[in-house]
């Protein structure tokens, strides 16, 4: 490992001694010049791999005639995203900003206002992100008490579904809260429920959007279809932004005024993201299926397309740090849980050198 550079930043995180300063592919560079096979991809962000050709090409050409204007007008590529976000949807219309606890926000904001309602029923163990709202309906004690009184209104579990329900918020994949997918039928009691009392079906794809399931959507592959979808992560494989998707069957909810985001639809992310959904091919589907299969094979992993992870009964800390010191990235989804979330592109013979090091460090 590489020393870190002198900073400044406040304590959020707790850093590994490494300061990276290159990627290529499924490929990262330290500071030393050392190589490390990348299997974590900034949290299942670098979806189509370090610096590829198409996002790199679609940024490169719009920072050369335009960064910003804010919202008060439109670019080209913020409504040419809306259009290809809407047709991989089946008709919906596209709220932009820069993260995915932006997303949920905006989510949690266009719920209440389009049914009156201020419940929003999530899932114990969910994560949605880290602003005040997002964090409210997190389901994870541990991450929400130090900032205590939160957003009131939040409820864990379908059993808590009611007449004052806004919304159901739930992942497919459950990420952060050790990788458990939904299985269709849950998502189909949901959906029911939802229907049921008049509430509104929201699905978290920040993670598992984009391709990441095996289809653009993890929805696609369980079968149920939402009134409305959050994206962030993989969407400009590494620039800063976040959608919310709304259907065209659902309630607006919004109007002019209600919402913004200063740089929310930013030309050259929009770009970038533009060119990502366009490689989000049958063919690159098909292979991150057949990713899949080659991970939980040999690893026993659980999760759906390349959002996988397996239980080890050392600490996750100590498997890391010692794939890391082979030359391997990785993370974690809980003390004792590994997290996969490779680049969708990782070549089957990076797929079996990253399992022959995993199989030595286990």
């Amino acid at each position: 490992m590489t020393a870190t550079v002198a900073s400044k930043l406040l304590p959020t995180y707790a850093r590994q001694n490494v300061t990276f300063v290159e990627g290529d592919g499924s490929w990262l560079v330290d500071a030393s010049g050392a190589r490390y096979l990348d299997l974590f991809a900034g949290i299942a962000v670098v979806a189509l791999g370090h610096r590829h050709p198409a996002p790199l090409a679609a940024a490169q050409a719009q920072l050369e005639r335009l960064w910003h204007v804010s919202n008060l007008y439109s670019t080209e590529p913020m409504q040419e995203l809306s259009v290809k976000l809407s047709d991989r949807f089946g008709g919906a219309s596209a709220f932009f900003c820069n993260s995915g606890a932006e997303a949920n926000e905006a989510a949690i904001k266009w719920a209440r206002k389009a049914t009156g309602r201020t419940e929003i029923v999530a899932l114990d163990g969910s994560f949605h992100g880290r602003t005040l709202g997002a964090l409210s309906v997190t389901g994870q004690p541990a991450k929400r008490a130090a900032f205590e009184p939160l957003v009131p209104g939040a409820k864990f579990g379908l059993g808590q579904v009611s007449e004052q329900t806004a919304a159901i918020l739930l992942e497919p994949v459950q990420g952060e809260g050790g990788v458990h997918p939904l299985t269709p039928e849950f998502l189909s009691e949901a959906r029911a429920l939802a229907d049921g009392h008049g509430a509104l079906l929201i699905l978290d794809e920040v993670q598992t959007g984009v391709g990441r399931s095996g289809s653009f959507f993890a929805w696609q592959e369980l079968g149920v279809k939402p009134d409305a979808v959050t994206l962030a992560k993989g969407l400009a494989n590494g620039l800063p932004v976040g959608a919310l998707l709304v259907s065209d069957d659902a309630p607006v909810g919004f109007e002019p005024g209600d919402h913004g985001s200063t740089f929310g639809g930013n030309p050259v992310a929009c770009a970038a993201a533009c060119a990502v959904v366009d490689a989000i091919d049958d063919a690159l589907l098909a292979h991150v299926k057949e990713l899949s299969a080659l991970f939980v094979d040999a690893l026993s992993a659980r999760g759906l397309g390349l959002l996988l992870a397996f239980d080890t009964e050392r600490p996750a800390g100590d498997v890391i740090a010692a794939a890391f010191s082979r030359g391997l990235v990785i993370g974690s989804a809980g003390p004792n849980t590994i997290r996969l979330t490779p680049p969708l592109t990782l070549s089957l013979d990076e797929a079996t050198h990253a399992l022959s090091i995993l199989k030595e460090v286990l």
